[in-house]
This record gives C-alpha cells, structure tokens and sequence, in this order.
C-alpha cells in the first residue's frame, strides 16, 4: 500500500508524524519504505537522526532519480545508519526501515514525461517490495502533489492501493487551508479528477489527521484561570463546527495526535524508551501514534466493509 502524506501549510506536524507511522509500522513487523518526497526541503533523515544526511543526500537522491541522472535512488537502512542510541539495534521480529532522501539542495521539481514514468516505476516496484510505502510529499498544492496524482492515474498503477493523509493543525487557518488542498478548486480530489481518477474512489481514500491538539481535559493541560478555560472551550466548540462546515470533520479525521512537549522542541521518533524509561514522552502521544499507523491498513476505517 501507498500512503501519501500532504498539508496545505508547513508546520503541522505532517513529516515527523508520518516518519513516526513508518516507524510504527516496522516495529510491528512490516517492512516500510519512507520517501522524502518533500522536494524543497529534504529533512526527513533528521527526524530519523540519520547525522551524515540532514538535508538529503550527496548523490544518488529522489531529485538525481526523478530527473534521469541516476537509474536507483540511494537507500538509507535507518535501524543502521540512525545515531539515536534507543534504533541502533534492530528489535526482534521487526521488518526493515528504508528512507529514500532527496539531494542536498534540491528542490521542486517539475516533472515532465520522463520524469513522470521514473515516478511510476518507482512507486510500483517500493509497492512490490516493501508492505508500507510512505510518500511525504511537498507543503501546499506542489508540484510533488501533482505528480503522484498523475503517476496514481497512470494505467500502469489502475491496480495499485493507496491513500491520502492530509495533516493540520487545530486552528481556524489550518482547517481552512486542509480542507482547500482537499476540496478546493484546485485541490487533491478535483485534481485527480482531472487527471482520470474516479472522484469518489478518491475521496474515500482521503482521510485528515489532527496533529498537535490540546486535550483540555487532561490533567497534563496547564492550569487555566477560568476565563481563559471558558474561552479555550469556546474555541475548540467553534473549531468543531468549522471543521464540519469544511467536509473536515470528525467524520473524515483517522486520527487525533495530542499536543507532545518533546515533539514541540525536537521533531524525533517516539519511542518506547522516551515514554516508559527516559519519560520525556507522554504515553498518549504514543497510543495515538500506533492507533493511527494500525488505521492505515484497516479497511473498515476507511468506510470500507
């Protein structure tokens, strides 16, 4: 299976969340490749601690693929090359954990018919060979989003499964701005539709996820005077209601990610370590994470019988 992970603005949580479902997933036994497909900036092997490829690749990256300079993309073995002491070893029973970055200053490209089939070619043989492919795709309605919607429509893929997570943040701009790169005129499902894939087909495909999101009743929620609770409550009620106007609602979210304090000054993996051992981590945080990643291959999540 495909996942393409996409969001209308930056920071909302979309490239260390989804390397944290990759993550999920291999150490439940699924061998999971992580395609940095954020072409402007490359920086997912920092969410990995992959410290030799910060912002991508020397050579051989997505970039030097997609534009015919190289016939296979690098491979990174993150339980391998990672530096975070907890992932050096990999745990029994767990599948492998292969990133693919871009170039060191790379950025967006526009793929032309070339271009498009090596993309095709890529998806379909990662599809082949791994159970879980990650696509973490460029902020906003990129030229990366344009792409796997063209190669996803090729004919060569009609049999292929995959999936769409839009992330945002839990405010009145990020639902608005979700709910445009979704919807929107020029979005993900009327962009696929112009492309030749069947708008219904796709819009069951696409599901939200919330990142970052107080839970005002948790005890872990800073003590608010009254007034402040008030007005906090208002604001979520308020938020539910746009979220629902918006085709953004309960409905339609897979997941919730609660507001994290170690992945507000550190995008990392959350590890079992950091919530059991070293207690930098909130346990909810990491149910949330592995409810999710479990979701992702659940048909019945996704209105699927």
């Amino acid at each position: 299976m495909l996942v393409f992970a996409a969001s209308d603005k930056g920071g909302t949580g979309r490239s260390v969340t989804s390397a944290n479902l990759a993550y999920r997933r291999a150490l439940g036994g699924d061998h999971v490749a992580y395609l940095d497909f954020d072409l402007g900036s490359p920086t997912a092997p920092a969410v990995f601690d992959v410290a030799d490829a910060p912002r991508g690749t020397g050579e051989r990256g997505l970039h030097s693929y997609l534009e015919g300079e190289t016939a296979e993309p690098v491979r990174i073995d993150v339980w391998q090359r990672t530096e975070r002491p907890s992932l050096h070893s990999r745990p029994a029973r767990s599948g492998r954990l292969v990133l693919f970055p871009g170039d060191i200053g790379g950025g967006e490209i526009a793929a032309g018919e070339d271009g498009l089939e090596r993309c095709v070619d890529l998806l379909l043989k990662l599809d082949a060979e791994f159970d879980l492919t990650v696509v973490d795709l460029t902020a906003g309605r990129s030229y990366a989003v344009d792409m796997v919607l063209t190669a996803t429509a090729h004919p060569r893929m009609r049999h292929t499964v995959f999936r769409w997570l839009v992330f945002h943040r839990w405010t009145r701009q990020h639902v608005i701005a979700a709910a445009g790169l979704a919807h929107g005129e020029h979005g993900i499902v009327r962009g696929g539709v112009e492309r030749g894939h069947h708008e219904d087909a796709l819009r069951s495909a696409l599901r939200f996820v919330r990142a970052a999101v107080p839970d005002l009743d948790s005890p872990l929620w800073p003590m608010l005077s009254p007034a402040q609770s008030g007005w906090t409550r208002a604001c979520d009620e308020a938020l539910r209601r746009l979220a629902a106007e918006h085709r953004v609602g309960d409905d339609v979210v897979l997941g919730v990610v609660p507001l994290e304090p170690t992945l507000q000054w550190r995008e990392q993996l959350i590890t079992d370590e950091d919530v059991l051992i070293h207690q930098t981590a909130n346990k909810e945080t990491l149910e949330a994470l592995e409810e999710i990643a479990r979701r992702l291959t659940d048909d019945s999540c996704w209105g699927r019988p």
